[in-house]
């Protein structure tokens, strides 16, 4: 999980502040060794966390912090508000263009993801923003760029436009003349990248540059590679003048120093992360937000949002009216799986909860196998069969086992935690409160926990 260790080496150290009724001085100081040591340990640059540190503790041995009823909460106000301003205080959007496409180029060092996440950007600007973008193929030195940009682009369903093993130049320029003859509203050039930096790379991309004048130059770094992240976006900004940075892998980083230093050492932005490996696992990088979950607090508004992204309208309205009249099917079942697929990887959403409880559910996973043969199950039943499970009798069963390649075992364990599931919404439908706790529960949506292997 990001961050997971420098959020808890701050709650440890924030926690013996809240256990002391009145604060002196000497305690806030204290407090901010700890914070410096779990920073350092975090992998971010020490002028920034030497900064960091001096500003907290300026604002918090002051008076207004000291004589208050709830000086501990004070401090961690008090943190929380220079983390976010640490990391660029507000979400950095797009620059668009005022007439003709907006031409964002992808730069970064190989390895950082950067063919995967143009394609990750230019579908979260078709489904969030409905614009419709054309990815460009403008590696032409690493063998399989060109066709593994067609690859993920075509998983998007997004049109690539590529000429071979040419000019990177005068391809970007065409493909700006082809969203413009074919109605493309934004255009993402992924260029070429190297190991390191180095002359040949930042004079290509400087011709670029001059040549389409793109409205946006995105950096794409690697943030579990930490400080070296941070001198890959001071040696572009330098070279090539970036607007921003694209953090990856950022769900892999447990330290979290690459995006805590960029602001602080190029000036720019980290305008979006990318938090899995599934094509629609980027999201707008929000400091506020990030400052929250660091410190344990959650990431409401971002859960949110994930559930609005997955959340129908009508189906919700149809399955209330289902659920009151205790008409709960295999259909809504289903229905109700896909939603939950929909919303993405749980212990991503478990970490946006207030509390801590990523951490108190570690391991917890969707068991996506057993989601898997759910599904499969329940589409080798015909309608009549979703909507009145009670007339499966054994032939029934065995051709729909037979139809899924599954055993009639698998059927009759998947139609008992059906029964469970009527059973809680029938108690919802009375008005009680169903009793989620237990094993039994906790596997009717596919939960489960992840073996460990020594």
């Amino acid at each position: 999980m990001a961050f997971e260790g420098l959020t808890e080496k701050l709650n440890a150290a924030f926690k013996r502040l809240r256990g002391k009724g009145r604060l002196t001085e000497n305690d806030v100081r204290e407090a901010m060794r700890e914070v410096r040591l779990a920073l350092l340990e975090a992998d971010v640059g020490y002028k920034v966390v030497k900064e960091f540190v001096a500003s907290v503790t300026e604002r918090a041995v002051g008076s207004d912090v000291l004589d208050s009823l709830t000086p501990a909460q004070q401090v961690v106000k008090i943190v929380n508000e220079e983390l976010t301003n640490l990391m660029g205080g507000s979400n950095a959007r797009l620059t668009m263009a005022n007439n003709g496409p907006t031409v964002v180029m992808m730069v970064g060092l190989q390895g950082s993801g950067k063919t995967t996440t143009t394609a990750k950007l230019g579908g979260l600007m078709r489904r969030q923003y409905q614009k419709r973008p054309l990815l460009a193929a403008c590696d032409v030195y690493r063998p399989a760029a060109i066709e593994q940009l067609k690859v993920v682009g075509g998983q998007m369903n997004l049109p690539v436009f590529e000429q071979g093993q040419g000019d990177p130049v005068k391809i970007a320029e065409a493909a700006v003349r082809h969203a413009k003859d074919h109605g493309s509203d934004m255009v993402f050039l992924d260029t070429a990248g190297r190991l390191h930096v180095d002359e040949a790379l930042m004079e290509e991309l400087k011709r670029m540059k001059a040549a389409v004048h793109p409205n946006e130059i995105l950096l794409v770094v690697d943030a579990m590679t930490g400080q070296d992240a941070v001198n890959a976006a001071t040696a572009f900004d330098e070279a090539l003048g970036i607007d921003g940075v694209i953090l990856t892998k950022l769900d892999g980083d447990a330290r979290g120093g690459a995006a805590l230093t960029i602001r602080a050492a190029t000036g720019k932005p980290i305008k979006f992360a990318g938090t899995g490996e599934k094509l629609d696992m980027i999201e707008p990088f929000h400091p506020d937000r990030m400052a929250s979950r660091i410190l344990g607090m959650g990431d409401l508004l971002s859960f949110i949002e994930k559930a609005e992204a997955a959340y129908d309208e009508k189906q919700a309205a149809k399955l209330e009216e289902k659920l009151r009249k205790n008409r709960f099917t295999l259909q809504d079942y289903y229905d109700q799986l896909q939603q939950l697929r929909n919303m993405g990887d749980l212990t991503q959403l478990l970490g946006m909860m207030p509390g801590g409880l990523g951490k108190q559910l570690e391991g917890a996973s969707i068991d996506e196998k057993m989601m898997a043969h759910t599904e499969a199950i329940i589409l080798s039943m015909t309608p009549l069969e979703r909507e009145n499970p009670q007339i499966l009798n054994a032939s029934r069963k065995k051709r729909i086992a037979a139809g899924c390649g599954l055993e009639v075992v698998d059927v009759n364990r998947l139609l008992k935690q059906f029964e469970v599931m009527q059973q809680l919404t029938k108690q919802m439908s009375k008005g009680r409160v169903p009793q989620m706790g237990g094993r039994k529960n906790s596997r009717l949506y596919g939960f489960g926990r992840k073996k460990r292997f020594k």
